[in-house]
């Protein structure tokens, strides 16, 4: 029995001395060929668990490094449109304050006004329905404004003042249902026509227009300054987009668009014309 157990202690006395002369020799630099090849077959050894350790932990840390990956293009995607917006909102204000400008100045050099004095107004609000159509502006009686006063933009007649209170008004346009307007076309003096509206985002109408008159398409209508000097002469109203004869038509069919951007209404004028201007 104990020279039994003595052979377990011994084999293992054994190794460890092998073991400890092995590394000592390679520290020295001897044995080289001989710890190449241990470390050879034990690299043989392990390399089925190596590989399969490999499967399993490289796609995992590819799935991590995919997701770190993912989620920080996520956060440059998002910081880079929330640039793009501030970028398009700073481009949309510019845009609108180049248009209001735009309008501001033209009020400033109207050619159709000449002498008429003219008061400039800020439009406040815009109300539309599928007949009516006006606008509300920042100035009223303190400011000279008073009803039926005719009221301008860029292009020419915007409409006319319904609507007046102390520091604000409210302005008829001449697309309203209700808007009718004494104009003149052709050669001088002019032939007479009433422009009427038809509704907002619709086409004017002109009426009086005989059967037959020969209109080209851009031509222009102006006030006729003869309806109860509502409006003074020669302020441009609308021009003639199309215009055709029915056979039992005893006047010529003519659809116009206003002078006017009324869409983009932001400064008009209000010419102080009128019996009480």
């Amino acid at each position: 029995m104990p020279r039994r157990s003595r052979r377990p202690r011994t084999t293992l006395l054994l190794l460890v001395l092998a073991a400890v002369t092995i590394i000592t020799l390679d520290a020295r630099g001897g044995l080289h060929v001989v710890t190449s090849g241990v470390r050879s077959v034990a690299s043989d050894a392990f390399s089925p668990v190596r590989s399969g350790v490999n499967a399993v932990v490289e796609p995992i840390g590819s799935f991590l490094a995919g997701s770190i990956h993912y989620g920080a293009v996520r956060e440059q995607n998002q910081k880079l449109q929330a640039e793009i917006d501030q970028l398009k909102m700073q481009s949309a204000e510019s845009a609108d304050q180049a248009e209001a400008l735009r309008q501001l100045s033209a009020l400033l050099r109207l050619p159709y006004l000449n002498t008429l004095q003219s008061v400039p107004a800020q439009v406040t609000d815009f109300g539309t329905s599928d007949f009516a159509a006006t606008i509300d502006i920042n100035v009223g009686r303190s400011d000279g404004v008073q009803l039926w006063m005719p009221v301008v933009g860029n292009g020419g007649l915007v409409g006319q003042v319904v609507k007046v209170s102390h520091h604000t008004a409210t302005v008829r346009l001449i697309t309203d249902g209700q808007s009718a307007v004494g104009t003149r076309y052709g050669p001088p003096p002019g032939s007479l026509a009433v422009v009427n509206g038809t509704g907002p985002g619709k086409p004017l109408s002109a009426d009086l227009v005989p059967s037959n008159t020969p209109l080209t398409n851009g031509e222009v209508f102006v006030t006729s300054g003869l309806q109860g000097a509502l409006f003074p002469a020669g302020i441009p109203v609308a021009r003639v987009v199309s215009s055709h004869t029915g056979d039992t038509a005893s006047q010529e069919s003519v659809s116009l668009v206003p002078e006017s951007d009324l869409n983009h209404l932001r400064y008009v004028s209000v010419v102080l014309w009128g019996p009480s201007a």
